[in-house]
């Protein structure tokens, strides 16, 4: 799996009394299982908003069995980001 893939960022991880505004819940295009999601661990993300404003991110695990991953963004997502695309980018070979 070489290039970049895109995803859709489906909201921020949440328990049923808190919310974690820094890791993000995402859906990557084409991904159906917990094993093909463990592959993207270490992956650079990057959202770009309408006006130009880039968050970057890292995927730091799986949530779930459906292909579903959790990804850290500094600075934090807004709210505004829920249900957009994002792009993720593979980690260099060194």
């Amino acid at each position: 799996m070489s290039g970049e893939l895109s995803g859709l960022i489906i909201g921020y991880r949440r328990g049923t009394n808190t919310q974690y505004p820094s890791e993000v819940l995402a859906k990557i295009y084409g991904v159906e299982d917990k094993r093909q999601a463990s592959r993207f661990i270490g992956w650079k993300a990057v959202y770009v908003d309408r006006y130009g404003n880039r968050y970057n991110g890292r995927v730091v695990g799986v949530h779930g069995r459906k292909g579903v991953v959790r990804i850290v963004f500094k600075p934090n997502l807004p709210g505004q980001a829920i249900g957009e695309e994002f792009r993720l980018i593979p980690p260099k070979q060194e």
